[in-house]
């Protein structure tokens, strides 16, 4: 599978009480062939309590295509009317082991992003998928603290 490589270290986005972080990453296995799969090995920076990954702890970041690319079927002779459009789904997840409280074991917490994309639009609307990418991930990194704000207070 080509694309979706990461270049290591990766460059975390601002967070409240992390100074210029860092993740350096090492190839791992991917859980599913139409994947791949790195784990943090070595942290940057100042993360004052962050770990990195371990067996019973993890820290990964796994990149998906669907296993099976789908296309656009045949329009309806009569009506020229496509039904049932698939979509392809790429998924971005990382995995993070949380600690709930003290001397518990970290529980597994995946965060996703999730990309359906109808069969024949990356062809036949790109650049609006592009666009959409862009603004999703630029307004991810742009709400980067304030999503770590509101998940660590509930408020939004």
């Amino acid at each position: 599978m080509s694309g979706l490589d990461l270049s290591s270290p990766v460059t975390g986005a601002a967070q409240t009480g992390l100074t210029s972080p860092t993740y350096t990453l090492t190839v791992d296995s991917p859980p599913a062939f139409n994947g791949k799969q790195d784990y943090v090995s070595a942290l940057g920076g100042t993360q004052t309590g962050a770990r990195i990954h371990t067996v019973s702890s993890p820290f990964t970041i796994s990149r998906f295509r669907p296993a099976v690319l789908k296309t656009l079927p045949a329009a309806n002779p009569v009506t020229g009317v496509i039904r049932n459009i698939p979509n392809n789904v790429y998924k971005i997840i990382t995995r993070v082991g949380l600690i709930p409280a003290a001397n518990q074991p970290a529980i597994a917490v995946p965060i996703t992003t999730t990309i359906p994309v109808p069969a024949g639009a990356e062809t036949y609307d790109s650049v609006q998928l592009l666009a959409a990418l862009s603004l999703h991930f630029g307004a991810l990194a742009q709400i980067s603290a304030a999503t770590g704000a509101t998940v660590k207070s509930g408020s939004i």
